[in-house]
């Protein structure tokens, strides 16, 4: 009798037991997987996203710092245009010439602080070389040489000096219009010219050298 009894208390525990395995594991089953997708399928953590503004263009940003300066020389320009005489519509050249030495040396006296680099930074030079590169090296490489040597000045003919006249005997040079489009595009008036392999920021209207880089491009002649 007694072990009849032991018999069907120890039943009764299993079967208890069973029952409160069963509803642990239906429990768990029940219950979402909080996993992040990446974690579950072994790839580890889930990447995290970058702050705004991070990916910042910097061939964009001196680029546009380039062209900045530009605009405020022109503005500095201006500002002097009304010092000097005004010159009445003339076919004179020697009065078109007192009037563009007057205007470059208004422009000189507002910037007498302007030193080289002020536009072609380290910086910019790195980008500008950068740019031309495929004009100068690329399939039309050759041509676009060809006629950057045309009217090249020599280096030894031409003051490599901020606010510096440009000598007016020498002829200015061409520059490709595949150069060109690789480059910042300028306002009327202030150019890029080549002398030799260097680039010059130039004026045309005050016949004045705003900055220059050194050696630009490979050598576009056996001379230099």
């Amino acid at each position: 009798m007694k072990n009849s009894r032991a018999c069907l208390l120890i039943a009764t525990c299993l079967m208890a037991a069973c029952s409160t395995s069963a509803q642990q594991s239906a429990q768990q089953q029940s219950k979402p997987d909080r996993t992040p997708p990446a974690v579950q399928a072994g790839a580890g953590p889930t990447p995290t996203k970058m702050p705004a503004g991070t990916n910042i263009n910097s061939d964009a940003k001196l680029m546009a710092d380039f062209k900045a300066k530009v605009d405020d020389y022109l503005k500095l320009r201006k500002s002097v245009e009304g010092q000097a005489a005004a010159v009445k519509k003339t076919d004179d050249p020697q009065q078109l010439i007192t009037a563009e030495k007057a205007l470059a040396a208004n422009v000189r006296a507002a910037r007498a602080n302007a030193k080289r680099g002020d536009f072609f930074t380290p910086a910019t030079q790195a980008l500008f070389r950068r740019l031309m590169n495929p004009a100068v090296k690329g399939p039309e490489g050759p041509e676009n040489k060809g006629a950057i040597q045309e009217d090249l000045p020599a280096p030894k003919d031409v003051p490599f000096q901020v606010n510096a006249d440009y000598p007016r005997k020498e002829a200015v040079s061409t520059v490709p219009p595949d150069v060109l489009r690789a480059l910042p595009q300028l306002p009327p008036g202030i150019q890029y010219r080549f002398v030799g392999r260097h680039l010059i920021l130039y004026d045309s209207k005050a016949n004045m050298i705003i900055d220059f880089m050194l050696n630009a491009i490979p050598p576009v002649s056996s001379k230099e």
